[in-house]
């Protein structure tokens, strides 16, 4: 069994003053750490269904992916700062820390927040519900490992990212 090694999240987040949803992942992959961006891994779905809700095209670098991000209003992150892990299994995460939202959300107007699936929806309620008093939307993982799920299904499920007059995010 290969060794479990203590990464710290090793690139910001991507937000700015006009981001009006959070989508939160749990700790980036191995290719996402080597790519120093978001959903990195070339079998992740995420860019195929963000641009396809979109309409536009699939963003392929990391300044074209960033460009998309803030062009549509939407904040990314992760909800782990750093933690030990095994590779890029979410099942192997021990001693996480939160990554500190505080900035995302006194600077942006967060409007919604969204978690990419349950290992993410598990760790927000764990680590940042509480801190943040704020509740999150589970959507379905856009991993290579949630094969059940086919494209178009995905981009029907996250179409709610853009659905206008949603409710504010709970702040209890």
């Amino acid at each position: 069994m290969p060794d479990k090694h203590h990464i710290v999240h090793p690139f910001p987040a991507t937000y700015d003053a006009d981001s009006e949803i959070l989508i939160l992942g749990s700790f980036p992959s191995v290719k996402s750490r080597e790519m120093m961006y978001f959903y990195g891994h070339p079998q992740n779905r995420f860019w195929k269904v963000v641009a396809a809700l979109y309409d536009e095209p699939v963003p392929e670098t990391v300044d074209e992916r960033r460009r998309f991000l803030l062009k549509n209003h939407i904040a990314v992150w992760d909800v782990i700062g750093e933690c030990d892990i095994i590779g890029s299994a979410d099942s192997t995460i021990e001693n996480a820390v939160p990554n500190d939202l505080t900035g995302i959300l006194e600077t942006a107007h967060i409007r919604k927040i969204f978690v990419n699936g349950r290992k993410a929806e598990e760790m927000f309620i764990r680590y940042q519900e509480r801190l943040t008093g704020r509740k999150a939307v589970c959507l379905p993982s856009t991993s290579p490992a949630n094969a059940a799920w086919s494209l178009e299904r995905l981009a029907q499920a996250w179409s709610v990212i853009k659905e206008k007059g949603m409710p504010e995010v709970d702040k209890r």
